[in-house]
C-alpha cells in the first residue's frame, strides 16, 4: 500500500507579503506545490500592524530599509485586491491544486479594530495568529533582537506567557502559528533549547489554546519538538495544521511529509477535506 502523501501546506508566503516581495512568487509556488504532490496550499500573507525595532534587519535585507524610520519598522499594508486577483489567476491555472486565501496576523490581540476591518469582507479562508514581537521598554522587538540584551530563557518564558493573552484577546484566528518562534533565533552561545526546561510554561500556553478550540500549527521551518506535540494532545488540543512558512517557491511543502508522520504517531488523522486541519481521534 503506498505511503500517504504530504498534508496541505497551510502557511505559505508570496510576493504579496511585505517581507517576501523580492523572493516570493505565487505562480511558481503553485507549480512547485503541484510537482511535490501537495493537495492544497494556503497563501497566508503577512499582516503586521505592530511597529517594532528593526535592529540589523535592514542590513541583511536592504529592501526593507524603506519601511524603517528612526530604527522602527512599520510594515506596509497588504494589497488585498491585488493579492486576491493573483489567487484567482492561480486557481484558474492550477485546477488540480486547492488554493486557499489567508493571512498571518501578528499580535492580533493588540489590534482588534484593524483586524476586524481586514476580515470584515470574509475574503480569507484561513487566518493564522502569530506572536512575532514582545513589548520592550517603550517599543516592541522580535526575539532575535531581545536576545541581544536578555537571557533566552527569560525571553521565551515571556513569549509563552503572552500566548494566553493573545488567545483570549482575539477570536479572529483559527490556528496559532509557530509556537516555538523564538527558538529559530536561539543564541548559539547559550545552552541548547530543551522544551523540558519550559514544560510548565508550554503546557499553560497549550492549555489556553486548546480551551479556545483553536488549532496548533506544526511549523516545519524549524521542526516542532515531538514533546510539544504530545503535550498539546495531553492538554486537550484536538486540531493541528501544517505549514512550511515558505517565503520562496523552493520551500513550499518542506518537511510536511515527515511532520504528517509525526502527527499520525501522536494520534492525529486527516479530515476528508485535504485542506482542513487534522483532528485527534
Amino acid at each position: 500500500m503506498p505511503a500517504p502523501g504530504p498534508p496541505a501546506d497551510g502557511h505559505v508566503h508570496t510576493e504579496w507579503s511585505w517581507d517576501a516581495r523580492r523572493v516570493g512568487d505565487m505562480r511558481a509556488t503553485c507549480e512547485a506545490a503541484v510537482a511535490r504532490g501537495l493537495p492544497a496550499v494556503a497563501f497566508t500573507e503577512h499582516v503586521d500592524f505592530t511597529p517594532f525595532r528593526a535592529g540589523s534587519l535592514p542590513g541583511h535585507y536592504p529592501e526593507m530599509a524603506a519601511f524603517v524610520t528612526d530604527g522602527v519598522l512599520q510594515a506596509p499594508p497588504l494589497d488585498v485586491d491585488g493579492y486576491l486577483e493573483s489567487v484567482d489567476r492561480c486557481r484558474a491555472a492550477f485546477g488540480q491544486l486547492r488554493i486557499l486565501t489567508g493571512v498571518e496576523v501578528g499580535q492580533p490581540h493588540r489590534h482588534p479594530r484593524e483586524v476586524a476591518d481586514l476580515l470584515a469582507g470574509g475574503r480569507f479562508d484561513r487566518v493564522l495568529g502569530s506572536l512575532h514581537c514582545l513589548p520592550d521598554g517603550d517599543s516592541f522587538a522580535e526575539p532575535w533582537e531581545l536576545f541581544r540584551h536578555r537571557p533566552p530563557a527569560e525571553v521565551f518564558r515571556d513569549y509563552l506567557a503572552e500566548i494566553p493573552r493573545l488567545v483570549s484577546g482575539s477570536a479572529a484566528f483559527g490556528a496559532l502559528a509557530h509556537l516555538d518562534y523564538p527558538v529559530r533565533s536561539w543564541p548559539a552561545g547559550s545552552a541548547p533549547f530543551d522544551p523540558r526546561d519550559f514544560e510548565d510554561d508550554l503546557r499553560h500556553a497549550l492549555e489556553a489554546l486548546a480551551g479556545a478550540g483553536r488549532a496548533l500549527e506544526i511549523n516545519t521551518r524549524l521542526p516542532l519538538h515531538p514533546l510539544i506535540l504530545r503535550w498539546w494532545a495531553q492538554e486537550g488540543g484536538r486540531l493541528v495544521t501544517f505549514g512550511s512558512d515558505a517565503h520562496r517557491p523552493a520551500d513550499v511543502g518542506h518537511g510536511l511529509a515527515e511532520a504528517g508522520e509525526r502527527a499520525r504517531s501522536a494520534g492525529f488523522r486527516p479530515d476528508r477535506n485535504p485542506a482542513a486541519p487534522w483532528f485527534l481521534r
